[in-house]
C-alpha cells in the first residue's frame, strides 16, 4: 500500500501492513468462519505540534524502511525498526499497532494487546487497532469485549468491512445472535465489492431459517444498536 507523501505521511501512520487470510482454513459453504478479518485501511491520526529531533532521523524514511521489512517478511528487523519507533516518536500510534500485528503474530498477546491499547489511547479513532482487540477479545472467548470493540471500530468507520466481517462471524458463530449477523454479512458484501461465495452462502444459509429482513437504520449504522 502506497503511503502518503510528506507531510501527510506522518499523519497516517496506521497502517497494518501484515494481514491474515481474509478467512482462513474455510474450505467449503458448508463450514462456518472462525479465523477473524483483519483490514488494511488507514486511519488519519491527529497532527502533534511537537516536532522530531533531528538526531532521531526522519521518522518518515524510517517507517517506509520499517514498512518495507514488513513486506518483505522480515519480521525480527521489523519487529526492532517499529519498536525503536515507537520508543523515538511515542506521540504516534501507528508504530505501535504494526508492533502489535507483529507480536501477535508471533503469539505475544499480552505484548499484542498493551500496544494495540496504546495505539488505541494515543488516537481513539484507530478503528484498525479497536477491529484487532476485538479479534484478541473474540480468541479469548471474551464476547462482549469483542463486540464492544467491533462496535467501536465501526463507530469510528462505518465502512469498515473487516469489522462488519468479524461482528457477522461473532454473532453467527458464537453469540447466537443470527439476525444481526445476517444484517453484517450483508453490509460486508456490500462495502467489500463484488459477491464473495462464501459469504453468499453463508447468507443463504441464515436467509433459510426465515430470518426477517435488515431494517435499513440499522444496516446502515453497522445493524447492531
Amino acid at each position: 500500500m502506497a503511503m502518503p507523501t510528506p507531510p501527510t505521511r506522518l499523519a497516517s501512520w496506521l497502517a497494518p501492513l501484515l494481514v491474515l487470510g481474509l478467512i482462513a482454513g474455510c474450505a467449503s459453504p458448508a463450514k462456518k468462519p472462525t479465523a477473524p478479518v483483519v483490514g488494511t485501511e488507514t486511519e488519519a491520526e491527529p497532527k502533534v505540534a511537537a516536532k522530531p529531533k533531528a538526531s532521531k532521523g526522519d521518522p518518515d524514511a524510517r517507517f517506509t524502511a520499517a514498512l518495507k521489512l514488513l513486506k518483505d517478511r522480515q519480521l525480527k528487523e521489523a519487529r526492532e525498526a517499529f519498536f525503536q519507533l515507537a520508543k523515538d516518536f511515542p506521540q504516534y500510534g501507528g508504530p505501535y499497532t504494526d508492533l502489535a500485528i507483529i507480536q501477535y503474530q508471533a503469539k505475544q498477546p499480552a505484548l499484542a494487546i498493551a500496544n494495540f491499547e496504546k495505539a488505541a489511547r494515543l488516537n481513539p479513532e484507530n478503528a484498525v487497532a479497536w477491529n484487532w482487540l476485538g479479534v484478541i477479545a473474540r480468541e479469548s472467548k471474551d464476547y462482549p469485549k469483542a463486540e464492544a470493540s467491533y462496535l467501536k471500530a465501526l463507530s469510528i468507520k462505518p465502512d469498515y468491512a473487516a469489522a462488519h466481517l468479524n461482528l457477522a462471524v461473532l454473532h453467527d458463530v458464537y453469540t447466537g445472535r443470527p439476525a444481526e449477523a445476517l444484517n453484517h454479512y450483508r453490509e460486508y458484501q456490500r462495502l467489500a465489492g463484488g459477491d464473495k461465495l462464501i459469504v453468499t452462502a453463508w447468507i443463504k444459509e441464515l436467509e433459510a431459517q426465515g430470518l426477517p429482513p435488515p431494517a435499513p437504520a440499522a444496516a446502515a449504522a453497522g445493524g447492531t444498536p
